[in-house]
């Protein structure tokens, strides 16, 4: 009977993976990600409006972002000692404790080393949250199917990212609705359904749990995975450091845009930026004879390409055109080449990491991530406090282009030279599902 279901072209279980778990995780990371873009919008126009500078304001998400990095590099080691069940909702959980830090206590509280403090809670589940899901989908899809890898991490990441845009909009309009601490609580309410999501419906710990794993196994001696995360690093940097603080504050402050304008503007890019992740693969395969998964060389010409985009806006602007019309068309056209970029980046991890080593090596990638939003956000507030957003975009191009020099040290294919002969096996069924 198997044999005759695929002699008719139905997929096995084996090439087709766990879907249950698949859309499980899938739906979980959706619901903190509705809330990490909502917190984003309402922390940064909350302490926008009660008059703190831009650097002030980018100075309440370091915390997020540097125990980001905490996160990915101790949570991989977590997750290959507990598996990756425990580290989602682990996640979840912490998500629910940094939103009701800021929820429930007095409005006077609400300076800035304590929401400092509840950002870095915050920080921690969503990369929490992040690498578990990630990691998810290397072992719910079968080695042998390269294609639906990508298909499937694209569908993710893009998911995501449109969501974090509706997140963004969602920050926006309840605070103008209801206000900071009402919104909080509706935010928590989505996360408590995550949990209870994640408990009933998901089957197995996701990934063997290894109590033998060492922390010191964290730090990759893979070269394309280290590699990688040093382009990924300068990738991310480019983008927070004029999108985080200088946008947002550019669109309020001197093109005159409402609270709501501002998140609805940058939810439908967001979400438009989601949609362009998750067609990835077949944008590539349109433009690839052979097959659609990238390699090396697919990340060097996506980067050097997004850099055309920044240095047009920053020239725009400098020429005195419509400020407007330039960020508006210039951004729909950075969000696309970003989002190619940044698909093709979170195939690459996925495809460079080791089956056995899969928690680990995507935490330390995405370590990586977090230092590049890092950086880009404390560079976001410095510049555009010093040279207004021109600033911050000449500083986005640089470190593009920084990222695509990085890219020409990975492997030019799907792997590298020294294929073992599980990748020579990949290879082929790539071959296969191409003919």
């Amino acid at each position: 009977m198997s044999g005759g279901a695929q002699a008719v072209g139905m997929p096995s279980p084996a090439k087709t993976g766990d879907l249950r778990n698949y859309t499980v995780v899938t739906g979980a990371y959706w619901a903190d990600t509705i809330a990490d873009g909502a917190i984003r919008m309402l922390i940064l126009f909350y302490f926008d409006r009660k008059g703190y500078s831009p650097f002030a304001v980018a100075s309440l998400f370091l915390f997020y972002e540097f125990f980001g990095i905490v996160t990915n590099l101790v949570g991989g080691w977590l997750a290959a000692r507990l598996g990756l069940r425990a580290t989602l909702l682990g996640g979840l959980g912490t998500q629910i404790c940094a939103l009701t830090m800021l929820a429930v206590v007095p409005e006077g509280w609400l300076i800035v080393p304590y929401v400092m403090a509840a950002q870095a809670l915050s920080g921690i589940a969503k990369d929490l949250t992040k690498m578990s899901s990630k990691s998810a989908v290397k072992l719910v899809v079968p080695e042998d199917a390269p294609a639906t890898l990508f298909r499937w991490v694209s569908i993710l990441t893009g998911s995501k990212n449109a969501l974090k845009g509706v997140g963004f909009f969602i920050g926006g309009l309840l605070l103008t609705l209801v206000g900071f601490q009402p919104a909080l609580m509706i935010l928590i309410a989505l996360e408590v359904v995550a949990v209870v999501g994640v408990v009933t419906l998901m089957r197995g710990r996701l990934g063997r749990a290894d109590r033998k794993a060492k922390f010191t196994q964290m730090f990759s001696n893979n070269r394309a995975v280290n590699i990688l995360a040093c382009a990924r690093i300068l990738l991310f940097a480019s983008r927070d450091v004029w999108f985080v603080v200088g946008l947002p504050v550019f669109l309020y402050t001197e093109l005159g845009w409402t609270f709501w304008q501002v998140g609805g503007f940058l939810a439908i890019w967001v979400i438009g930026y989601g949609i362009v992740q998750a067609l990835a693969p077949s944008f590539l395969r349109r433009g690839s004879g052979r097959h659609a998964d990238p390699g090396g060389r697919t990340a060097v010409w996506l980067a050097f390409l997004l850099a055309v985009f920044p240095a047009g806006i920053a020239a725009s602007l400098g020429a005195g055109i419509d400020p407007t019309f330039v960020v508006v068309v210039g951004l729909i056209a950075f969000g696309i080449a970003f989002a190619m970029n940044s698909a093709v980046h979170s195939y690459l991890i996925l495809s460079y990491a080791d089956n056995d080593k899969v928690a680990m090596n995507v935490g330390f990638y995405y370590m990586a991530n977090a230092g590049g939003r890092l950086a880009g956000t404390v560079l976001s507030g410095l510049l555009y406090q010093w040279r207004g957003l021109e600033a911050c975009l000449w500083a986005s191009v640089a470190l593009v282009l920084g990222a695509g020099f990085f890219s020409l040290l990975l492997p030019k294919g799907l792997h590298g030279p020294a294929a073992s002969e599980t990748d020579a096996k990949l290879e082929r069924a790539v071959e296969r599902s191409a003919a």
